[in-house]
This record gives C-alpha cells, sequence and structure tokens, in this order.
C-alpha cells in the first residue's frame, strides 16, 4: 500500500527492530511523523536537538541497539552535529534522519537554508547521504543498519528532499539477511597461543571493543593481570584481584606494562584519552585484536595483529586455553599495592572528592548505569570506581563534551525500562542540557542527577595556574539547582552529609520521576 515516503521510513524503522525515536518535529520533517505510531514506534520529545542526540546515543549504549533521531532542516540537523560527533569517537551506532530543502542552487533565501547540509553532516559521521527517491532512502537505511553490524558502529546521517518525503512511495523492502561479522578463528588466535605458553607475566588491555562475559574465567585461567580503558571497566568484574583497573593514565602505569614480558590489546585504540602519553610502554611483544584496521595500524607497532571483534576472540581464546596451566610472574600484593599508590595520586590531585566518590558508590546498585559529564568529579570516579558489569559506564571520551550526561541518561533510561541508571554531571556542563530536565519529568523516570557543585570550572582553572596563566573567565553565575529542578517538576535534595547523600540517592532510584541530588565540596 503507498503511503508518504516519510511514513514508510517509520514502517521500514520498525522492520528493523527500532522501537524508539528521539527528536523534534517541525514543517519540514512532519511528514516523517506521520507513520511513527502507526509503526508502533515511541517518540521521545527533546527541548533541543542537541538532547535528541545525546538521547539516541545513551539509548544505542544502553539497549545495543541502533539509536535513531528525527531532526528538521538546517538548524534542527546542525543541533545535533556534536551528538554525533560524540556518538563517532565513542563507536555508538546513531541514525540521524532529517529533511532538507528540495533544492539551493537556483533558489536563495529558504527557511533553513545552508549552503551544504550533506558536507556539514559528513565531518562527523562515518557517512552523510541524500536519497533522491523512495529507493535511495531505503538503500541508504539498510546500509546503515548493515554497517552498525558489520562494522566499527559509527553514526550515520540521511538527509530526505522535503517534496520526497511528502510523495507517495511503495513500502519498504523486506529487511535483507545480515552479512556475518569479521569473527575470529581458532587457527587466527595460533600467534597468541604461542606467545601465552611462554609468557610468565601476561598483561591484557580490556577496552569498549572487548566486549564478552568471558574476560574474567580468560585472565583468571591464564594467571594474567589485566588493565582496562575507562570504557572498558567491568570486563573483569570489581573484585579480580590481579586487575590493575582504569589506571592506563597513571604515569606509573607505562612501568607495570614495561615489566610485562607479553602484552595483548583488545577492542581500545589506546588513544590519548586512554593514556595521556605518547606511548603504551610495553618493551615486549604487543598483541592488537580490533574490528578498524586503522587501529591495528597506529603508532604503537603491535607485532601480532589480528582484525576481529573482541567477543569472537574472547570465544575462540577460552576455548583455545581452557585447562591451561596460569602463569605465576604477577603477585596479588604486587597489584594491591600499586594501586593502592595510584589511588593515593589520584586523591592528591584532587583532593576532598574521593571519600563522596567512596560514600556514592556504596549507594548505588551494582547493576546500575551510570552517565557521567566532563567534571572533576567524573574524571577521579572513572579511575577509582571499579565496575561489576561492563559498559555500565558511559562517559564523553574523546570528544568531550559537555551537556552529554543528562540527555544521554534519560536515553540510557528509557532503554532499560526501569533498571537503575543514574547521571552525575557538574554545575557548568549541566547548564548546557538542563532544559532536558523536562524529558525526565515527563516520562516519570527514576533517575538520581547528582550534581557536582564546585563553584567554578575548577579543571580548568587548575590548568590555567600549571601554565602560569592568570585564572580568568572560570566562575559563572549558578541557578539554585534545587528549585530549577522544583521548577520543572522534579524532586531534589541537597544533603549536608554524606550519609544524608546516600539515602537521597537510595530514594531517587525508586522515585516517581527524576531527583536531582544537589552536592558540594562542604558535604565532606
Amino acid at each position: 500500500m503507498k503511503k508518504p515516503l516519510g511514513a514508510q521510513i517509520s514502517h521500514m524503522l520498525s522492520d528493523r527492530g527500532v522501537e524508539v525515536i528521539f527528536g523534534i518535529p517541525g514543517v519540514h520533517n512532519q511528514e516523517m511523523y506521520r507513520g511513527i505510531e502507526e509503526a508502533g514506534i515511541r517518540h521521545v520529545l527533546a527541548r533541543h536537538e542537541q538532547g535528541a542526540g545525546f538521547m539516541a546515543d545513551g539509548y544505542a549504549r544502553a539497549s545495543g541497539k541502533p539509536g535513531v533521531a528525527y531532526v528538521i532542516t538546517g538548524p534542527g540537523l546542525l543541533n545535533t552535529l556534536t551528538p554525533l560527533a560524540q556518538a563517532y569517537s565513542d563507536s555508538v551506532p546513531v541514525l540521524a534522519i532529517s529533511s532538507c530543502l528540495d533544492e539551493t542552487a537556483s533558489r536563495k533565501g529558504q527557511l533553513h537554508q545552508m549552503r551544504d547540509q550533506e558536507g556539514a553532516a559528513a565531518t562527523v559521521c562515518d557517512w552523510s547521504e541524500t536519497a533522491h527517491s523512495a529507493a535511495s532512502a531505503y538503500g541508504l537505511i539498510e546500509r546503515a543498519f548493515e554497517e552498525f553490524e558489520l562494522a566499527r558502529p559509527r553514526p550515520k546521517a540521511i538527509q530526505v528532499p522535503i517534496a520526497q518525503l511528502e510523495a507517495l512511495a511503495d513500502p519498504a523492502p523486506f529487511p535483507n539477511q545480515p552479512a556475518l561479522r569479521l569473527k575470529a578463528q581458532d587457527p587466527d588466535i595460533a600467534p597468541v597461543l604461542s606467545l601465552l605458553n611462554l609468557a610468565r607475566r601476561p598483561l591484557f588491555i580490556l577496552g569498549g571493543g572487548a566486549r564478552s562475559n568471558l574476560w574474567r574465567q580468560i585472565v583468571t585461567q591464564l594467571g594474567a593481570a589485566c588493565f582496562t580503558t575507562y570504557a572498558g571497566r567491568g570486563q573483569v568484574g570489581a573484585d579480580y584481584p590481579l586487575n590493575f583497573g582504569a589506571m592506563l593514565a597513571r604515569p606509573g602505569s607505562a612501568a607495570v606494562i614495561g615489566s610485562a614480558d607479553l602484552v595483548i590489546a583488545v577492542g581500545t585504540e589506546l588513544a590519548e584519552v586512554d593514556l595521556w602519553r605518547e606511548d603504551l610502554g610495553h618493551s615486549t611483544t604487543l598483541v592488537r585484536v580490533d574490528l578498524d584496521p586503522q587501529v591495528l595500524s597506529d603508532g604503537q607497532r603491535a607485532l601480532v595483529k589480528l582484525q576481529a571483534d573482541g567477543t569472537s576472540f574472547a570465544k575462540a581464546l577460552w576455548s583455545a586455553t581452557e585447562g591451561a596451566k596460569p602463569a605465576t610472574g604477577w603477585s596479588v600484593e604486587e597489584v594491591a599495592t600499586t594501586r593502592a599508590r595510584w589511588r593515593a595520586e589520584a586523591d592528591a590531585e584532587r583532593p576532598g572528592i574521593l571519600p563522596v566518590i567512596d560514600a556514592l558508590r556504596d549507594a548505588v546498585p551494582p547493576d546500575a548505569m551510570i552517565y557521567s559529564d566532563m567534571t572533576q568529579f567524573a574524571y577521579l570516579a572513572k579511575e577509582v570506581w571499579d565496575m561489576h558489569y561492563p559498559h555500565h559506564w558511559h562517559h564523553p571520551s574523546g570528544f568531550g563534551t559537555l551537556g552529554y550526561a543528562l540527555p544521554a541518561g534519560i536515553g540510557g533510561a528509557v532503554a532499560r525500562d526501569g533498571k537503575p541508571t543514574m547521571v552525575i554531571a557538574g554545575d557548568y556542563g549541566f547548564h548546557y542540557t538542563m532544559q532536558e530536565l523536562g524529558v525526565a519529568v515527563e516520562l516519570g523516570l527514576p533517575l538520581p542527577i547528582v550534581i557536582w557543585d564546585n563553584g567554578k570550572l575548577k579543571e580548568i582553572e587548575e590548568s590555567m595556574q600549571r601554565a602560569q596563566i592568570a585564572p580568568n573567565a572560570v566562575i559563572a553565575r549558578n541557578p539554585d539547582f534545587c528549585a530549577l529542578a522544583n521548577a520543572f517538576g522534579a524532586a531534589s535534595a541537597a544533603p549536608a552529609s554524606l550519609a544524608e547523600m546516600q539515602e537521597a540517592v537510595r530514594a531517587a532510584f525508586t522515585a516517581n520521576g527524576p531527583t536531582l541530588i544537589y552536592l558540594t565540596p562542604d558535604i565532606v
């Protein structure tokens, strides 16, 4: 049955498993909204297109499925570019579908007109294309979903001219049988097994792409120590005794890595935001396992390179090493002593925050999913807060945008449907997207929103001081955050002690809506 293409697109997305779309309607993209309800898709109305993009990102990270955003021509898409850039940096599958003008070469002064909408999105997405027909729209959507499955998941942008959205079109074809992702097979890991057989101090570095529930068993049976990146926390649980944790950025980690006689990095770029130094520190064989060939050919110069996803590599490695005699070169005491020293270093660098982090961690359920923003509280917490489950802490790494946590946490809470989800933001970053608090209220999400207010851009102030620059433009006047939350219809709390904070957090997880929990350094 023919329908306007805008409606057919929603039906096509539904056929490919899309259950939620985040966005904002406008006169240019209203045809995309014609078929949403009929297709059985839930729509979440953001307060700003940047919020819609971050919600789609947070939903994708929590659900493991692509996040989808509907936005309008011109400013709508441009407002979404920051979230799309963050999704690109963190390998998150987000699909942004927008309207665009039918013709821009000879007509000027049209509503929402810009010089090159497709090109603008191409600067931050894996690709950006314009669908000039129904067949083109269907093909591009199919391509996006195929690549989300097969390749490194990164955002895509599709623009559809307004006249095409309005034109009648046949239904989209049925979904293709997806191709198979490149997986590690038993023969592929033979070089790794040979190296492991000779290693006394094997060391794994597990990133966000390591994705497997087998890593705890693997490192245990091999007697291997491990680091995780910030995104890889939880891969071996919170209590593996040979886990150095997410401490790669500690300067002393280079010496520890240099003491290993085999280093295996899985699903990690070993990027600047992982290491904060040029070299990993290894002095022995480095094995790299990654889906992205660009990662395998980076400056760390791995001797053994395997292009495969982390899940299949873990499965093949577990099968091949089951019953192996564990290496004996690492000791629990060595790891514990080193971690204690690094924890003290981190505490000294950002004094007064660690006791609050410890108390907050004790009040949060182990299976809570946390979304954090660019704030000193999160920088320290990412190092010292061990996670029980993988992919349960999401942070705007790489691109490093402010304003991520609240809308992304909303998207995560929508995907998790009542499972514990929490937001951690700084006072300044919260300004960027605080209007999305209205969405959390509207949806009745039991979402604790922890605001750390140190009264300034403290990380920037301290960086200026280290550079011998007189601190400038680092203090902004804040609102009464609790009154602001109440004005939106959210609950709020301003605990005066750590015990009161814990009580407020526990209550927020079972509330009928979001709760803003306001903290300052005076709480300690």
